[in-house]
């Protein structure tokens, strides 16, 4: 990275040095409102942006802290499968745009628009791709009202007074801070990524630290990604951080880093936390597969907001809390998604249960692995007191994040919750061998990965029916009718008399449904096989309990109760 030179006081790289300079001391916190347009992420994807890929994103940034102003330079290397009139990419309008370059020529003012937040470059030619667009920007951007659930970029400061800064855009999207493809199929294939401080402040990002060049003002750190990645897991984090770090040798025979960043003060506590970290790995590794990105490294940042799966550097905001479990949960669960929703992503946010529910199936299976059956139950029993069933999981629809994740819109927890019974439940029906091979398949693309020989893959809810019919040799598709694709559950119809109970399913819309139920009968478990074999012989003594180890996702009365 070339030396930084001043502007306004303020120190820039000089990828990044605008035409904003002669206006940024008059910038403040005020900015207008980001669109419609910005504030929603994936769904349909514009038709300019339509089989555009981004092969590659060079992202440039620094900060005017005082008046909370980003400043930003990306080239992105886009191809495309077809011809098209125009260029697209997306970017919030509350930013000035100083510059805009095709293929490194200066694209007049008079040739793009960015109206709503969708910057068409329409150049005197049509564009032929490949292609490099470059953007040249400043502004402030979006302040969060509620990070992470409504996000944006957040200008915090530390107890002692110093910046920091970070990102969290999941429901927004990566327009909110630089221009990209607002979609999951948007990810950029690999990235260099420069952030330019002022010295004494630390960037943590995504993939590797390429090196850090420091002047007497300022430093500029240069991380870069070697894998496709998630748009909305690009982040900044700007602090004056200390970090811990340490190689982990892996299960499968390799090694790769792990780094915590952490604000001075933690030490102990980040301590504590980081010794969590190695034994997590483990689980998941034994449990599900090698680690994605033991090329990259296993981040971890602490930030003012509770936390975000961002691809090897996951945000972590809950004040080191362990609970009766023994883990940190928001450290798991953010952990979890390294799997499911960066080594796979959903191809639209229709299929976000992927990344959330088989997340969330994470922890009761990491308190079974700490502590045993009991945890694994209790965990469980726990997310079940939180099911809505309004809105199907999948609604077979193009959805953009807020659709699914916004309660009286979509299914909000459900995704979550839900999702993991349903794992739950699937486990149950097919066994073992044939549910983690089915998970392994979804990731990785094979029941056996081994590091290094996967690439991320792109996935959706039909994929992963199709593969457990394929490892199960059955069609499985009533299972997921029932629990996927419309929001309430089944529910076991109990007839008794002295001599017999019978058992039966009601679903809705009369769905077939023949999942096998177990009995107990004065602690003897038969399995019947609904519908056909739904008798059992009992007396007014025996004492009968149906589904008695709660492996069935179904209506239960007792949750009746339970503020949701």
């Amino acid at each position: 990275m070339k030396p930084g030179i001043a502007c306004n006081g303020i120190i820039l790289s000089l990828a990044v040095v605008l035409s904003a300079c002669s206006t940024t001391q008059n910038a403040t916190t005020a900015s207008v409102e980001s669109t419609a347009y910005t504030l929603k992420s994936g769904g349909h994807i514009p038709a300019l942006q339509q089989g555009v890929s981004v092969e590659h994103a060079t992202l440039n940034f620094a900060f005017d802290f005082n008046n909370e102003v980003l400043f930003g330079d990306t080239t992105l290397r886009l191809t495309s499968e077809s011809a098209k009139p125009s260029v697209s990419v997306d970017l919030d309008t509350v930013f000035t745009i100083d510059e805009v370059q095709l293929n490194g020529q200066i694209i007049q003012p008079e040739h793009y628009t960015n109206t709503h937040g969708e910057l068409i470059i329409t150049p005197t030619s049509a564009p032929v791709f490949p292609l490099t667009v470059s953007v040249k920007y400043h502004g402030h951007p979006r302040t969060p009202p509620n990070a992470p659930w409504d996000g944006g970029v957040m200008w915090e400061q530390t107890p002692n007074g110093k910046p920091w800064l970070a990102t969290a855009v999941q429901g927004e999207g990566c327009d909110i801070f630089w221009p990209c493809i607002d979609h999951p199929m948007g990810e950029p294939k690999t990235a260099d990524i420069f952030i330019t401080v002022p010295k004494g402040l630390v960037a943590a990002s995504n993939g590797v630290l390429v090196d850090t060049t420091t002047t007497a003002e300022q430093s500029t750190y240069h991380w870069q990604t070697r894998s496709a990645h998630n748009t909305y897991g690009i982040a900044l984090n700007v602090g004056p951080y200390d970090k811990v770090e340490s190689t982990y040798h892996s299960v499968y025979g390799n090694s790769y880093p792990i780094v915590y960043y952490y604000l001075a003060g933690n030490g102990d506590k980040a301590q504590q936390l980081f010794d969590e970290i190695p034994p997590m790995l483990t689980f998941f590794e034994r449990m599900i597969g090698p680690y994605p990105f033991a090329d990259e490294k296993v981040g971890i940042v602490q930030t003012p907001h509770l936390g975000m799966e961002h691809q090897t550097i996951n945000a972590y905001g809950n004040e080191y809390k362990k609970d009766e479990f023994g883990f940190d949960w928001l450290l798991q669960h953010e952990f979890a998604h390294e799997y499911f929703g960066n080594q796979v992503t959903n191809d639209n946010w229709d299929h976000m249960w992927i990344h959330e529910g088989l997340g969330s199936y994470m922890q009761p299976l990491f308190a079974q692995y700490l502590n045993g059956d009991l945890a694994y139950k209790t965990y469980l029993n726990n997310q079940r007191k939180g099911l809505i069933n309004t809105h199907p999981i999948v609604s077979g629809k193009e959805m953009e994040v807020e659709q699914v994740y916004e309660r009286g819109v979509g299914p909000a927890l459900d995704i979550y919750y839900k999702g993991s019974w349903i794992m739950h439940t699937l486990r149950y029906l097919i066994g073992d061998q044939a549910f983690f091979d089915s998970v392994k398949i979804l990731l990785y693309g094979t029941a056996n990965p081994m590091p290094g020989q996967f690439s991320t893959l792109y996935r959706n809810t039909g994929d992963f029916i199709n593969i457990v019919n394929k490892q199960t040799g059955q069609d499985l598709n009533w299972f997921f009718n029932v629990y996927l694709y419309q929001p309430e559950l089944p529910e076991i119809l109990q007839q008794r008399s002295d001599t017999k109970l019978k058992l039966s399913w009601l679903t809705p819309g009369d769905l077939p449904f023949p999942m096998p139920v177990e009995v107990s009968v004065n602690g003897k478990v038969t399995t019947l096989h609904l519908p056909q074999q739904n008798t059992l012989s009992v007396t007014p003594k025996d004492v009968v309990i149906v589904d008695p180890q709660s492996k069935l996702l179904r209506v239960e009365p007792r949750y009746n109760h339970v503020k949701r």
